[in-house]
């Protein structure tokens, strides 16, 4: 079964409460619609598979990704999403590589929304309208900025995608920027 994009809310709401999950789910969602029109791609497919990316997080954070396929299986939900986002937990939690394009997409941008948040956060706007790529750069370099960010996992989808790294986080800014009012940035 496909999902349109209000039953994949109601999915994620279901199972995250938390408020920044809520809103790092609709950066995400807002950053994969962003790459989807750049790439021509189906920006539906994309934004819900990244929206529904942290599906189980909130409530079994040891079984992360895991769940998440349990869950959608027995909705019936089509495992092209469940594959997807799968892949984005790997090395981590999972051993599903991402290959397809989308999935290295979600697999570098999921860890760079939260660096990029923490950073916008950081700025006496609190917003990601005014932040530029050479402050991202900067917070990236500190590991102890943002600590829990994974800059490996950043480094290594920019790679595969193949894509320079100050392009895959002027881009990203660029489509957290598409859903700032949602995402209180």
């Amino acid at each position: 079964m496909k999902l349109t994009r209000e039953e994949a809310w109601a999915l994620f709401t279901e199972y995250n409460e938390s408020e920044s999950l809520r809103n790092h789910g609709l950066a995400v969602e807002g950053v994969m619609r962003y790459f989807a029109r750049k790439y021509g791609e189906d920006e539906d497919f994309w934004g819900i598979v990244g929206l529904l990316h942290d599906l189980d997080y909130e409530k079994y954070p040891e079984e992360h990704c895991k769940k998440t396929r349990e869950i959608m299986e027995e909705r019936n939900i089509d495992d092209a999403y469940i594959h997807a986002i799968e892949c984005h937990g790997y090395g981590l939690c999972t051993d599903v590589e991402p290959k397809e394009r989308m999935e290295i997409v979600l697999y570098t941008i999921d860890e760079l929304t939260g660096l990029i948040t923490a950073a916008a956060l950081m700025r006496p706007s609190k917003s990601v309208m005014d932040l530029e790529l050479k402050s991202v750069k900067k917070k990236f370099k500190d590991k102890r900025f943002a600590a829990g960010v994974n800059r490996d996992v950043i480094t290594k989808g920019a790679e595969q995608w193949g894509v320079p790294l100050d392009e895959v986080i002027s881009e990203t800014i660029l489509g957290m920027r598409e859903v700032a009012e949602s995402i209180g940035l």
